[in-house]
Formats: C-alpha cells, sequence, structure tokens
C-alpha cells in the first residue's frame, strides 16, 4: 500500500521513508492538501497531511470520493479539519496527540529574548559593520512577572524556564496544573493576569472559545511596555486589533510564530510575489516585532516524534485499533 504525504518539507522527508521503510511504501509531496491538490489522492486509502491543510467539506469530500479512508494528521491541532463532515463521509481523522513539549516553550522564549534584547536589530546592523548600541538596550527578565495562557504540558515547560530565570508566575486556564503551582504560580483571571505581566505567553489550542482570546480589550489591558509571544495558534490573536495598538507606540515586543492568516503563506516561497496581505505586510514593518513561520515544532526530537507517532496511526488503523490519537473513529 502507498501512503500518500502532503506538505512534507525537505528536512522531514528523509525521517517519514526512513520511519515507514518496511511497513508501507510513502510518497511525499512538497505541495499541501487544498481543493485544488485533493484529486491528487484518487486511489489512497491513507494520506497524510500536515497542518496548514484544508480539510474542509469540499477537500473531505473529495478524498472520500477518490477511495480515501483514513487522514493522519501530522501536528496536535485540528481546528483545520471538519470533524463532523469526516464522520459523515466515514473517514477515519487521526493525529498527533504528542510531541516534545520543549521544541515550543524553548522557541517561544527565544521570541521572547530575541524581541527584549533587540537580536534581530542588532545582528542586521553588525552585518553591515554598525557597532552602535542605539536602541539596542532591553530588560532583565529577573524578577519580573510572566503571564502564561494555557498551562498544559507546552505552558508547563514555558514555565519552568520562567523560573528558571527568577520570574514571577501567573496563569490562567480552565484547570490548574499542580506542577506549575509547586513553581509557585498563582492563578488569575485573564484581565488580571495581562494587566500584571511583564510577559504574555499563548499555549491555549484554538477552539471557538479562545478565538481572538487577545483581542482588542484584552491588548488595552496589557502594559504599555510588556511582550506578547504567541507560539500557539494564528487565531488567538486579533491582529488588526495588534497592529493598532503597535501603530500606537504600544509593547515592547511582539513574537509571532503563528498567523491567523498564515494558510497559503507559511511553509511557503513568496519572496519574489507581491504581498496581498496587508495586515501581515504592516506587521512586519514594526520594528519591535519578530515573525517567523510556524516553526516552533520544529526540531530533531519533536519531528521525529511525530513521525512515529503518524506511522503508528497507520499501523492501528491497518490493525483495527483506536488510540488516544483518534479523532473520528473507523466507521
Amino acid at each position: 500500500m502507498e501512503i500518500l504525504a502532503f506538505g512534507v518539507q525537505a528536512d522531514e522527508k528523509p525521517l517519514i521513508e526512513q520511519a515507514f521503510r518496511g511497513r508501507h511504501d510513502v510518497r511525499c509531496l512538497d505541495v499541501f492538501l487544498t481543493e485544488d491538490t485533493a484529486p491528487i489522492a484518487a486511489g489512497h486509502e491513507i494520506v497524510s497531511t500536515s497542518v496548514n491543510a484544508d480539510l474542509g467539506p469540499r477537500v473531505l469530500e473529495t478524498l472520500a470520493a477518490g477511495g480515501t479512508r483514513l487522514v493522519a494528521q501530522r501536528s496536535t491541532g485540528f481546528n483545520n479539519i471538519d470533524l463532523k463532515t469526516a464522520e459523515r463521509l466515514g473517514l477515519t481523522i487521526a493525529r498527533v496527540s504528542y510531541y516534545s513539549p520543549y521544541s515550543v516553550a524553548e522557541f517561544a522564549w527565544t521570541l521572547a529574548m530575541a524581541v527584549n534584547r533587540r537580536i534581530v536589530r542588532a545582528s542586521t546592523r553588525t552585518r553591515d559593520f554598525d557597532f552602535r548600541l542605539d536602541g539596542l538596550m532591553g530588560r532583565d527578565m529577573h524578577g519580573r512577572t510572566a503571564g502564561i495562557l494555557g498551562t498544559g504540558k507546552i505552558g508547563e515547560a514555558f514555565a519552568r524556564i520562567a523560573h528558571g530565570f527568577g520570574m514571577r508566575l501567573l496563569g490562567w486556564d480552565v484547570a490548574e496544573n499542580p506542577a506549575c503551582m509547586e513553581l509557585g504560580m498563582r492563578y488569575l483571571p485573564k484581565e488580571q493576569l495581562l494587566a500584571e505581566s511583564d510577559l504574555v505567553s499563548l499555549h491555549v489550542p484554538l477552539m471557538p472559545e479562545t478565538r481572538h482570546l487577545i483581542d482588542a480589550d484584552a491588548l488595552k489591558t496589557m502594559k504599555d511596555d510588556a511582550i506578547l509571544v504567541n507560539s500557539s495558534r494564528g487565531g488567538l490573536v486579533d491582529t488588526a486589533a495588534l497592529v493598532g495598538e503597535l501603530r500606537a507606540g504600544r509593547f515592547t515586543g511582539v513574537g509571532l510564530d503563528v498567523y491567523e492568516a498564515e494558510a497559503g503563506l507559511f511553509f511557503l516561497d513568496k519572496s519574489l510575489q507581491a504581498v496581498e496581505d496587508d495586515t501581515l505586510a504592516r506587521l512586519v514593518t514594526f520594528p519591535n516585532v519578530l515573525v517567523t513561520s510556524h516553526q516552533a515544532y520544529y526540531t530533531e526530537d519533536a519531528v521525529g516524534q511525530i513521525v512515529e507517532a503518524t506511522v503508528k496511526n497507520v499501523l492501528d488503523y491497518r490493525a483495527g485499533r483506536r488510540s488516544e490519537n483518534v479523532l473520528v473513529p473507523r466507521s
């Protein structure tokens, strides 16, 4: 049986091919699954997709009509999948429920420190042999307050790093994490957390109730000199409202590894094309903003775990087993 994998990055391809070797043939495509590319999957019972795949009703209907029965997504998030349509069509949907939380937590801290200490600006200057320090002053994180929205595995890992910096820890979540409380974290309502935090980092899943969790009102609640980091899902932040606050001169720094309209942009080379997204074009012009292309998870450790979990999902499906990774079970 040949498995068709969409949206495979160059670094990811050898890991996928090695993991499936001796089990199933796998064909890796660098194109993402969309309405236009879905017909390619015809004749493939098993399809694997990336986090930015379009798995809305039309794509799922095309896959089902072409004989696909399992969609194995190589990510934890599944807000891009219409689960009700998948169930109606008899498609099995699986994801990766767990991979290294340190990959994302460490990258979130990389963004925080990069904007705090003006690393991008400093690097650009020194390439031009400009060694002035003007405009490069940052702040000690020691003794300041870190507000963590979402204190699951990734949020906990982020909190442990913050604790190592000697920061005061504030948390917000639907349930308190005892491990975070042992670090001294206090759980507060969102508005109070935002008002007291010098650094705000987002680690919650994107759901209808969390879309634009950081909206215009939330942004206005934050300190003028706060740092905002989002390495979770772009839809958590109202980007247009964020641009408005940045234009008003607010925030020491903003680090974004995700963007709410990233589908069709991130993971692709758009350098020779006109930028059609006015909000993103404006966002990247601010000197205190750093945008990266959804790479927080992208370590050998995390990607290796994602690939192994995907292989397991395929083997479980073939054997008729169900695991915690299954979102829509085999009918």
